[in-house]
């Protein structure tokens, strides 16, 4: 992992670190964004030009993988590189709340 990408992605942002966590199957842009409204129920929302300009840069950094197209939509998936930035952040949000003593705030 180069420095420029390590600088870029950690700590990474809410919005991409959805679409990682996402890619770990194979998706399409609209398909993740449904998911990820689901998974916080509904208190993240990515718009499309959100989304598509992250998995432009996602996949021109080496993140993602454009795999195919099936019905007018392109499908992505985790690389390794993508992989090791969002286990590096897995790991981060895990000491995170491991140090807050795993509390609820709310």
């Amino acid at each position: 992992m180069t420095d420029k990408i390590r600088r870029v992605y950690i700590p990474m942002t809410e919005t991409g670190f959805y679409i990682l966590f996402c890619l770990q199957n194979e998706q399409h842009g609209y398909s993740i964004t449904q998911r990820v409204k689901e998974m916080t129920d509904g208190e993240v929302v990515i718009s499309p030009g959100t989304m598509y300009g992250s998995l432009s840069k996602m996949e021109k950094d080496g993140l993602i993988v454009f795999v195919r197209e099936e019905e007018k939509r392109k499908l992505y998936i985790i690389t390794p590189l993508g992989q090791e930035i969002l286990d590096i952040e897995i790991n981060r949000i895990k000491r995170v709340y491991r140090n807050i003593g795993g509390k609820s705030y709310e």
